[in-house]
């Protein structure tokens, strides 16, 4: 199958069947989304909604956050994956925000990636989920999915970013990443697919090259 057609079936599918696909962070606005992403790195989204709630209460807003300190921050997110540089990275993010864009998360990765924190896989994530740019944020589940599919066979995040942007429709771009997420969190796992339940058999190019063989072997033995 071609990449072209491999992309128009992934496309058609989750079009027809995720059509609302939206990250499972919880939050109200940029701010509160700027933070559970930071707090999300090498952390699962679970984890993270449960810190969020107390943690938005005591710091509602930049300004907030930003009176406060690591040690005060780091009580509330003790439970969350490299705690100390995370504590530090908020406040620290939080004070550029008050002191530089008027308390406001700027739109742009460009603006995004000069934050404590921020790397351009959570720019991506901002400019897309809040502002609903064309822009690809490649996690460990973007990467992993679009490969196996067969979208891409970039071998670095940065090239998987620019293959899915340049080849998704550009007003699917920033809903194909939640539908990357999504499948490989919950089907296309790291360890052992789960192929036997997954829909995109038919254009899928690990299916075709790695189980298809298979089964048709063991049916002739």
């Amino acid at each position: 199958m071609l990449k072209k057609d491999r992309f128009k079936a992934f496309v058609d599918y989750f079009s027809n069947n995720q059509p609302d696909a939206e990250t499972e962070l919880h939050y109200n606005n940029p701010y509160q989304l700027l933070v559970a992403v930071i707090l999300s790195a090498q952390c699962t989204d679970k984890r993270v909604n449960m810190v969020t709630p107390a943690l938005f209460e005591r710091f509602p807003n930049p300004q907030a956050l930003a009176d406060s300190s690591s040690d005060i921050v780091f009580d509330y997110i003790r439970s969350i994956s490299y705690p100390n540089n995370k504590s530090k990275h908020l406040v620290g993010m939080a004070k550029m925000l008050v002191e530089e864009f008027n308390g406001q998360v700027p739109d742009t990765v460009e603006q995004l990636i000069k934050l404590p924190g921020v790397g351009r896989k959570t720019a991506n994530v901002i400019v897309s989920v809040i502002y609903n740019h064309p822009a690809m944020a490649v996690d460990t589940h973007v990467f992993r999915v679009s490969r196996r599919i067969g979208l891409t066979n970039g071998k670095t995040v940065l090239a998987v970013e620019k293959d899915l942007v340049k080849n998704l429709p550009k007003d699917s771009i920033h809903i194909a990443h939640h539908w990357l997420i999504l499948h490989g969190r919950y089907i296309c796992v790291a360890r052992k697919p789960k192929c036997e339940i997954c829909p995109l058999t038919t254009f899928c190019r690990y299916y075709e090259k790695e189980i298809r063989p298979k089964l048709s072997s063991s049916k002739i033995i």
